[in-house]
């Protein structure tokens, strides 16, 4: 019996020494993780801290302290090492590593912080990544970015503005306005109306090269609708000439003259509205357009006979 009891003794002290060399080597490399994190080498301190994890959940109670303090660490270099894949411009692994983050935060029952932090960068992640791609003009790249944002949050007014400017420069009509107008309603109501402006000029002036005459006025008006735009009115006064509506044609000049003033061609367009006017038969409008430029060097001459002709005032 006595030389079982030596026995039994024997085997708890090397037991008790076997789980005091683990304890050393967990606790060295917990210090290694430290040491690491000061000099902000976060992936090395991450090895580190899970190898004592590790090794302290092998030690049983002697390793409680250890893990715990492990479990709390963890986490936050996680963390901080997705924010360094960030800076880097590395979003797959930075996505990646935030989602290992939350995961393993989550697992461990603490930090609630972390998570929060965490579940706040995928979207910023998202958006970042819209933005390069957009820049590079990598728009289908951007499109599927901010779709993630989104997805995420849908009152991000920032990336349904964004959304709907590589939706509107790759011609996807519908998806640009229906993204623009939540811009709208989502705190992005001056830039989203300006970029809804836009789009429709572009329609405006593709269809006018098509000769699509009556969707160029459509859309020049919906451009002028959403902000007054110049442009998009001079586009709408060509197309009904094209279409023979002379009323229609004055009415669209008038209103390009009337917001931009000082246009380089502003009196080729008063010549255009006199003459039409004249034709027309509205003398009055004729004689007001004609006496507009009776000095200028093209017109001058025309003008100055017109105005006889018709006798005027």
């Amino acid at each position: 019996m006595k030389k079982f009891f030596l026995i039994l003794a024997a085997t708890l002290l090397s037991a008790a020494a076997a789980v005091a060399q683990d304890m050393a080597e967990a606790t060295e490399n917990y210090n290694g993780g430290a040491e690491a994190l000061q000099t902000g080498d976060n992936a090395t301190a991450l090895a580190y801290f899970e190898a004592a994890l590790t090794m302290g959940e092998a030690c049983g109670e002697e390793g409680a302290g250890l893990v715990n303090d492990c479990k709390d660490i963890i986490p936050k270099v996680m963390l901080a090492s997705a924010q360094d894949m960030i800076r880097n411009e590395d979003y797959a692994n930075a996505l990646v590593q935030l989602q290992n983050t939350i995961d393993k935060a989550q697992a461990f029952g603490n930090n609630p912080e972390v998570v929060a932090e965490a579940s706040e960068l995928i979207p910023q992640i998202y958006m970042q990544k819209g933005n390069s791609l957009l820049t590079a003009k990598d728009y289908a790249g951007a499109i599927e970015a901010y779709n993630q944002v989104v997805a995420l949050d849908s009152t991000n007014g920032t990336a349904l503005l964004r959304l709907g400017m590589a939706y509107s420069v790759t011609g996807k009509v519908a998806e640009a306005e229906q993204n623009l107008t939540a811009a709208m309603r989502h705190g992005q109501e001056g830039q989203a109306v300006k970029q809804l402006s836009n789009l429709y000029l572009r329609i405006a002036q593709s269809c006018l090269k098509a000769q699509k005459y009556e969707e160029c006025i459509k859309a020049a008006v919906k451009s002028n609708e959403c902000k007054e735009n110049a442009n998009a009115m001079y586009l709408a006064g060509n197309a009904a000439m094209k279409l023979n509506r002379p009323a229609d044609a004055i009415g669209y000049y008038e209103q390009y003259v009337a917001i931009s003033p000082n246009a380089k061609n502003v009196n080729d367009i008063y010549y255009t509205i006199a003459v039409l006017a004249q034709q027309a038969g509205d003398k009055a409008k004729a004689c007001g357009y004609y006496q507009k430029i009776a000095g200028h060097a093209k017109y001058g001459s025309t003008a100055k006979a017109q105005i006889t002709a018709l006798g005027c005032n």
